[in-house]
């Protein structure tokens, strides 16, 4: 029996403003551990291949959790943009408080214990691997897509974007075009080679690391799931998936897994499954 708990988590910053972290927790009765789960930029935990990921690893008999970061954008209905003023001001420290947020609330509520899992796509690749970096409770990584670095954008974006105080970012999805503020520009240029610093931050984990990049990423090159492989110093396997993008052949709303989304989920599930159980014996 698995139990379904959904959660909101108030991040009090200092504005007049608070912003929601809204989460689900999928624990199985007797759970062998369990698994965080961060979407990437421009996503949301209710995306496409995320909820089928953490029925999988539920149905694995491991807990999963996953959340909509507060900058995320996504309402109270967990399927829309319906707080662009968030979207426009997040950056990826605030992902990081938000990521340490679910973490203790999760201990609090017992849904883990003293190690667990983390799973991250894309941006949310990016956020797990800093986190794992430093807290040696993560006794298992998992990134699909994964960024090697923070910075982002080709000088020309750059020089616009701080010249107008904000740049325009498309959702294909919804038809949506949300500014974004320079104060993930500026958080990027001062700290990217110190706290941001994801290629260096891979070469300080230590749990176990399973790399998953498609061959035919349209939105992260393959070479940064490489990059990221290559600066390990943990146990770390880089798997390229021949023919896969960015999001693994999945689409909003999934409604069937594509070979290539049921291939590497398998996989995902599988590494989680044997790692966790050997942090818990």
């Amino acid at each position: 029996m698995t139990e379904f708990d959904e959660f909101e988590l108030r991040c009090d910053r200092g504005d007049d403003s608070p912003l929601i972290i809204r989460g689900d927790a999928r624990i199985p009765t007797d759970a062998k551990g369990t698994v965080v789960i961060c979407h990437g930029f421009k996503g949301f935990a209710r995306w496409a291949f995320f909820p089928y990921l953490a029925e999988q690893i539920a149905a694995a008999g491991l807990g999963a959790i996953t959340f909509d970061f507060s900058g995320s954008g996504i309402g109270e209905d967990r399927e829309n943009f319906t707080n662009p003023t968030a979207f426009t001001n997040n950056t990826f420290t605030q992902e990081l408080e938000d990521l340490d947020a679910v973490i203790a609330e999760a201990k609090v509520r017992d849904w883990i214990d003293d190690s667990f899992g983390l799973f991250g796509h894309s941006r949310g690749g990016g956020v797990a691997v800093l986190h794992a970096s430093r807290n040696p409770q993560v006794t298992a990584l998992v990134t699909w897509a994964a960024i090697s670095d923070p910075y982002r954008w080709p000088a020309e974006v750059v020089a616009e974007w701080k010249e107008r105080g904000y740049v325009d970012i498309h959702n294909s999805r919804t038809g949506e075009t949300i500014p974004l503020s320079t104060a993930v520009l500026h958080e990027v240029e001062s700290l990217g080679e110190s706290t941001l610093n994801i290629a260096a931050a891979a070469s300080a984990v230590r749990s176990p690391w399973l790399v998953i990049h498609g061959a035919n990423d349209e939105t992260v090159p393959a070479s940064e799931g490489e990059r990221l492989h290559d600066s390990s110093k943990a146990v770390s396997v880089f798997r390229l998936v021949e023919g896969a993008g960015h999001a693994f052949d999945a689409s909003h709303p999934l409604a069937e897994p594509s070979p290539v989304l049921d291939e590497v989920t398998r996989e995902t599930v599988q590494f989680f499954a044997r790692h966790l159980a050997q942090a818990s014996m």
